[in-house]
């Protein structure tokens, strides 16, 4: 008996610390935001031809949707990771 309660205190914490990594997926507000962004990002790339041979993956897609579904399944920390990487290219084929 005393071995089952143990057991069900240690699954009980560990599922617990588990939780708040899992909670930490966007909103949809934020992620239409995010995607909005994204957006306007690849379209910038679009409209710069010394850009145009890095746009390659979903990072780069033209789809709204594409971008909004993803944010849906990401953390705020991964969604900033993306934002940071195309800016990062935006400024390097743009030389701004």
């Amino acid at each position: 008996m005393l071995k089952g309660l143990l057991r069900t205190t240690i699954l009980t914490s560990a599922l617990a610390t588990l939780v708040p990594l899992t909670a930490q997926a966007a909103d949809p507000a934020t992620c239409r935001d995010y995607a909005t962004a994204a957006i306007r990002q690849v379209r910038g790339a679009l409209n710069n031809p010394p850009c145009l041979p890095g746009l390659q993956g979903a990072r780069w897609s033209a789809d709204f949707q594409v971008h909004y579904n993803w944010c849906l399944t990401a953390n705020y920390a991964a969604m900033g990771s993306e934002r940071d990487a195309r800016t990062a290219y935006l400024r390097s084929c743009t030389g701004r």
